[in-house]
């Protein structure tokens, strides 16, 4: 019985590391540029560490054996304390690191900026000029996502296609709590925030199905919150557009509200249209037409306001509430309580 349970151990590990093969090294080696070299940077990086990680550890192990106390030929020297040519090599070798290390950061930093169009499709290869680069417009729901084309006006649900070797330009927001859009094969995560904007450009090499899904825990149904990257060729993402134009059913305001809803592994949808605006109104928190929108908002107050004669917008605190004077009442940001000359601004606001 001792025999194998000593040989448990080793059999276990013996067969975890056979398991390894089969992982998915995808981060590593990425079919996207952009993600590829976010690879590369990690194992740069690791590989810089491991300079003086690895000695370290060595060494350390090695005094520990070299210097015990049962090695009576071991060099003692107790009254020993200072070295200069040691003191260089310990401090010269981590800063060499720390040097290349901030300088790859910081290089890599401004090169793989996510708000940064793209240069290159490939190593070696520029964007071709004139080449545009693809606009999707990325919305987290609860738990889904929605994809906006607005060159081809159409509208999928946990589905995104995208042509090979063409950049990519996600706008990228939410409308409940914070997500992050993640499609590992592709590029870095970023954040999807209700009443905000965030960009990211890439691109994909190569041809087929790749998973996407938010690395932000967002709620109950996080969990289901995924959808498929389908890189393909150029004519094959027209025939793809052109599967999505005959799914007959357009994506209106009143439409989305219904989808917006909580709701936990949608299957794939497409929508042959979508409503003019309606990322905008997204964005702006405004699909409604009940409320107005927040660019709207910003803009009165920074003309300064509507002023006390224009609406009267101050409520007292509640009885008992000691912390200063009048509020503003929430209703104030609704269109049915702005003045005339604005209520039709806001409820045709695109």
């Amino acid at each position: 019985m001792p025999t194998l349970r000593s040989l448990g151990r080793p059999l276990l590990a013996a067969l975890a590391a056979l398991s390894l093969p089969g992982c998915n090294t995808i981060l590593l080696n990425a079919p996207g540029d952009v993600a590829r070299q976010q690879g590369d940077l990690i194992v740069v990086s690791t590989v810089l560490m491991l300079l003086i990680i690895v000695p370290v550890i060595a060494l350390t192990l090695f005094f520990a054996w070299r210097y015990r106390a049962s090695n009576t030929k071991a060099t003692y020297k107790p009254d020993w304390d200072h070295s200069v040519q040691l003191e260089l090599l310990i401090w010269a070798a981590p800063l060499v690191i720390i040097i290349a290390l901030g300088a790859i950061t910081w290089i890599s930093t401004h090169t793989l900026d996510p708000y940064r169009p793209l240069e290159r499709i490939a190593e070696g290869q520029p964007v071709p000029e004139g080449v545009e680069p693809l606009e999707i417009q990325v919305v987290a729901l609860d738990w889904k996502w929605l994809f906006l084309y607005p060159e081809q006006n159409i509208a999928t649900v946990n589905e995104i296609a995208a042509p090979v070797d063409r950049p990519v330009r996600f706008l990228i927001t939410g409308t409940t709590v914070m997500n992050s859009f993640y499609i590992p094969a592709m590029a870095g995560m970023i954040y999807a925030m209700p009443g905000m904007e965030t960009k990211l450009h890439a691109v994909m090499n190569e041809p087929g199905e790749y998973v996407g899904f938010s690395a932000n825990y967002s709620g109950e149904g996080f969990n289901g919150m995924r959808f498929r990257f389908r890189g393909m060729s150029e004519d094959d993402f027209e025939q793809w557009v052109a599967q999505a134009r005959a799914s007959g059913q357009a994506l209106d305001r009143d439409g989305f509200l219904e989808l917006e809803k909580p709701s936990e592994r949608e299957p794939v949808r497409h929508y042959a249209g979508v409503a003019p605006g309606l990322y905008h109104a997204i964005l702006n928190r405004c699909v409604d037409a009940n409320h107005i929108c927040m660019d709207e908002m910003m803009a009165i107050d920074a003309g300064g306001g509507l002023g006390r004669d224009a609406i009267d917008a101050l409520i007292p605190r509640l009885r008992g509430d000691l912390r200063g004077g009048p509020v503003v009442a929430a209703a104030v940001c609704r269109a049915d309580d702005l003045i005339p000359p604005l209520a039709p601004l806001a409820r045709t606001a695109p």
